[in-house]
């Protein structure tokens, strides 16, 4: 791991692979979140996780509660990229975060975007989580059966996490997309078959939001489908990465 840029970490160096794997994750989420996934992709990619403010490391920085404005200080960090083609992936608010950094870069988008764990931004569902009382939110959240889950016994440690879940759902439920955007880059949606925040029909939708290529990939398990399945998710990035020409 690296720490020279406290937005972006580097579990398995790969700097021989031709593509980089940029990865988003979810609300109250970290970079460490997407370790096992590094460690599937590597040599073939090399995975950096975005460290957004407020956790981990970072946990002393105030979290931002404004999506885009989040998306637009990861597009400063990531800038128009280097020699590699790059792929987006973002877990549930991450998907949101990483298809509002390919808007912000533009035309230094990524190759490929995938969306995990999230409905299409055209999906609006009007929610007000980040306005539940800590009890209620604690439960919303071991319902989900997130990272976060295990340490909500520990006081300190919960206090840290509902204070960072309420602002990413604070970003989440007050972002409104942008009527028609579609993006030049390919979309692979993955889903897990009883993800209890996605339907299969709201994932579908994310194919409404890009002017190239779609493909939906359906997993088993819930909201968090991808701790037991990074081998294949890996696969699946791997398979997209081979079209892309490096």
């Amino acid at each position: 791991m690296t720490r020279a840029n406290p937005w972006l970490q580097r579990f398995h160096p790969s700097p021989r692979s031709d593509v980089q794997v940029i990865c988003f994750p979810h609300a109250g989420g970290s970079a460490s979140f997407y370790h096992a996934l590094s460690a599937a992709l590597s040599p073939s990619a090399e995975l950096l996780a975005v460290q957004y403010p407020g956790r981990q490391e970072r946990r002393h920085e105030p979290p931002i509660t404004d999506l885009r404005l989040l998306a637009g200080r990861i597009a400063e960090v990531l800038g128009p990229g280097g020699d590699r083609p790059r792929v987006f992936f973002g877990h549930s608010m991450g998907a949101l975060v990483a298809y509002e950094t390919v808007l912000t870069l533009g035309g230094h988008g990524p190759s490929a975007l995938f969306v995990s764990g999230r409905r299409a931004p055209s999906r609006v569902r009007h929610e007000m989580l980040h306005l539940l009382d800590d009890h209620d939110l604690v439960a919303h959240l071991k319902a989900l059966n997130g990272s976060e889950a295990a340490v909500l016994a520990d006081e300190e440690l919960r206090k840290l996490v509902l204070t960072t879940v309420r602002a990413d759902y604070r970003a989440i439920e007050t972002y409104r997309p942008e009527a028609g955007a579609r993006l030049d880059c390919p979309i692979s949606a993955l889903t897990g078959d009883a993800d209890p925040l996605t339907t299969l029909a709201e994932a579908q939708a994310w194919s409404t939001h890009t002017n190239s290529g779609f493909e939906l990939h359906v997993f088993s398990g819930g909201h968090f489908f991808i701790r037991d399945h990074n081998a294949a998710v890996a696969k699946a990035i791997l398979k997209c990465l081979e079209t892309i020409d490096a």
